[in-house]
This record gives structure tokens, sequence and C-alpha cells, in this order.
């Protein structure tokens, strides 16, 4: 599978109106990556709630919505990239799409469970260059009844400890809310273009000795629609089979 710099040109491109110069002067250099799948119920309050100093780029790497979820993150102020199938596509295009004068890249889910809000606390250490990958803790943090089923917190765990034993890295949690360094996301070359994409990128993190944090923050329950790893059987499994197997390729792999 492709690397991130050796992924094909964007299909198609949709930009919403950009921000006045004076206004993105005083923007943090951050690009928010908002991977979605029929999200339009909650893309807009996601994107709204994004602190203005972190609004230089919000892209939208959409993967074929069918319910208006485009159309709802442009007048929402993002720019909306069609991505086509598979997660970790969507972010790695997304990722490369970027703004040329972002040197974060920070990721988060559509569905609203996210907080958005508290993008400082994840982006924060490493525009500040204490970190060069910092990542969102929900098993560490307060998640609202039902935001968390048993599996996903106990597919968390085991990861961790996996990779606790591999690496001597400390992770709880396989959260999609995450920033990077742009230039070190670039050198972890990842390859994942589906459900194991997060996975891969702590694994190669904490192979590579970057300087990696784990933030506790609040998790809600999704604002709208139906999870499409969570929300089924075929879709727990399908996913629970590929980020098994990223994680076995990833851990066999010399480089």
């Amino acid at each position: 599978q492709p690397g991130l710099q050796r992924l094909p040109r964007l299909a198609a491109v949709r930009c919403a109106t950009r921000a006045l110069p004076e206004l993105r002067n005083a923007m943090e250099p951050v690009a928010v990556v908002i991977p979605t799948l029929n999200e339009a119920g909650a893309i807009a309050g996601v994107i709204r709630e994004i602190p203005r100093e972190f609004s230089r780029d919000i892209i939208v790497a959409d993967s074929g919505s069918t319910d208006g979820t485009q159309q709802a993150a442009i007048a929402a102020g993002a720019r909306v990239i069609d991505a086509g199938r598979g997660y970790g596509r969507a972010c790695a295009m997304a990722a490369e799409s970027a703004d040329p004068s972002c040197t974060v890249i920070v990721f988060l889910d559509g569905d609203g469970a996210d907080r958005a809000d508290l993008i400082g606390l994840i982006a924060g250490p490493v525009l500040r260059g204490s970190h060069d990958f910092v990542l969102a803790s929900r098993t560490r943090g307060v998640r609202e009844p039902g935001a968390m089923l048993w599996h996903q917190v106990l597919a968390g765990r085991v990861a961790g400890l996996g990779m606790g034993m591999l690496y001597h890295a400390r992770y709880s949690d396989m959260c999609a809310f995450r920033a990077i360094e742009r230039s070190v996301l670039e050198r972890l070359d990842l390859r994942e273009m589906t459900y194991g994409w997060n996975l891969e990128m702590q694994m190669r993190a904490a192979r590579s000795g970057l300087r990696i944090l784990e933030v506790p923050l609040p998790y809600r329950c999704r604002t709208a629609g139906e999870s499409k790893v969570a929300g089924s059987l075929r879709g727990t499994m399908r996913a629970g089979g590929r980020i098994a197997a990223t994680f076995f390729r990833v851990a066999m792999a010399r480089s």
C-alpha cells in the first residue's frame, strides 16, 4: 500500500471562504483534519466548536457521504476533499493537502464525540516544541455514559499493553483526537489506509523515539448518526481485523 508521500492527487477540492489576511496572521499554524462518512447531523457543530485561533485550515476528508455531509461542512466554514473509501486514506490525503503554512496537523472525528473546543490541549505541546506527538485518552478522561463500549476500552488497553511490551511506550487508548508535527508525520511514512491508521501512527511514533504525550480528555456520546466501527457487529469485526493485522504487520516490519 502507498505511503503518505505517494498518494494519488485529490479527486476534487471544494474550498470555503478564506479567512481575511489579518485573521490568518492571528491563527496558529495548525491544520485540522476531520474524516467523515455520513456525519451531516454532527459535522457543522464539530467545525463551529473549533476555536478561532485553530481554524486556519479545517479540512473535511469525506469518504463518499450521501446525506449532505459535504454541503454542511462547507456551510460551516471548512473545505472538503473527496478522499475515497478508507479511514486512513482520508486522513493521509487531508494531511497532504493542508495549507503549506501549517506545521502541525490535528486529527479528530466528525461525530461530535471529541471535544473540539479543547484542541489547544492537544496542539499546544506540539506548537511549543515540547512534544512531537500528543493524543487524547478517552479511557483516562471522563466519559459520558455509553460514549464507549466495553470492547473499545478493552481494545485500547490490549493495544497499549502490546506497544508497551514492544517499545516501552505507555498508551491507554487509540483515540482519533491527536496532534503531530507535520514533518514528523511525513517521516513516519504511514501505509495503513483503513482503520489501522491510528494504531500504526502510535506504533511508529513509539518505535521512532518521538516525544509522546497522552492527555486525559472528556469524551461524549456521538451527536448524530451511527458509528462505522462500534455501531454494528460487522463493523466491529471488520475494524478489529484491520487493527490486529496492522499491529502484527508493523511489529514485524524492520522499518
